[in-house]
């Protein structure tokens, strides 16, 4: 039998697929068990989410969500693209793809699409990757960021790069159209990076490539789409990998802490020398530990 990832919907590159009237892009690299990934934001264009050690271990589907890149964008655009919208969208994506089951993994804001996809959809998953999650967002999420903010500005006092950062930070509730919201993803990067702030050099390509879209946040009729799991997810049966990093002041241990207390059976993976991106600043632990995780969870 031919391997099934030479053609086909898992055939290495970009492919398209049609769901209700929307056309969505994705990107398949790499070889092994299949992994779904959805990026986060939301509005993060998906480019930032490769790991090539990743694509070492395991077969990455990158979905470009709906409004971002070349998927197509909602009538109601930028209103529009709950959790609900997007994980009806991986639905069909995963019933695209060969496997019966994938591995799903969803970073930050794509992590909360993740775990509404598992309380949710749990017969297409093997497992779930919750990367840079957190179990609800509101006023607690709000006032931990504050808090993360503070102790950033304390920790760099004095840093050249610091009057830009906190700018790029007062500027989130201005976001509204997609030149701010480009600008503000680009602007945030030392923020979310460990290292940056000891040698920005390594990462201004990464900073300079981040595309993005401005999405509301909103539904259809311009109605918050709340966030909060912390009733269903003691009750998931997913397999859950939970990975924060240490640094990260969005999202960061306190909540990945709380996701793996309040998940039956869950892995915690911390990681201790990164922000927001660890599968690009501790690449190998991150990758090694997700196909891990894969390997034990697969069925």
């Amino acid at each position: 039998m031919a391997n099934p990832s030479t053609f086909g919907p898992l055939a290495e590159g970009s492919h398209t697929l049609d769901v209700d009237g929307i056309t969505l892009s994705y990107h398949v690299h790499g070889t092994g068990p299949v992994c779904v990934a959805h990026p986060g934001g939301p509005g993060i264009h998906w480019n930032y989410l490769r790991s090539a050690a990743l694509e070492q271990r395991l077969t990455m589907v990158y979905l470009e969500p709906a409004g971002t890149g070349d998927s197509g964008r909602l009538a109601t655009h930028p209103n529009g693209y709950t959790r609900e919208l997007y994980s009806r969208h991986l639905a069909a994506l995963i019933d695209h793809l060969p496997p019966s089951r994938v591995h799903l993994l969803g970073h930050s804001y794509g992590g909360f699409v993740a775990q509404y996809h598992a309380i949710h959809r749990p017969d297409q998953l093997a497992g779930v990757i919750l990367y840079e999650s957190a179990p609800s967002t509101g006023p607690e999420f709000g006032a931990e960021l504050q808090r993360k903010v503070g102790e950033l500005a304390e920790r760099y006092a004095g840093h050249p790069l610091l009057p830009s950062v906190m700018k790029t930070f007062a500027e989130f509730p201005t976001i509204a159209d997609d030149e701010t919201m480009v600008r503000v993803a680009r602007g945030i990067i030392p923020a979310y990076v460990a290292s940056y702030w000891a040698d920005p050099s390594p990462w201004i390509d990464f900073q300079n490539a981040t595309q993005a879209t401005f999405i509301s946040g909103l539904d259809e009729f311009g109605a918050p789409d709340p966030i909060d799991d912390r009733i269903a997810l003691p009750e998931l049966q997913v397999p859950a990998l939970v990975v924060g990093g240490r640094f990260d002041v969005i999202c960061g241990v306190r909540w990945a802490e709380e996701l793996h207390k309040l998940i039956p059976g869950s892995r915690l993976l911390i990681l201790e020398h990164s922000g927001h991106f660890g599968h690009l600043e501790e690449e190998e632990l991150f990758a090694e530990s997700v196909a891990e995780f894969v390997a034990a969870s697969g069925r």
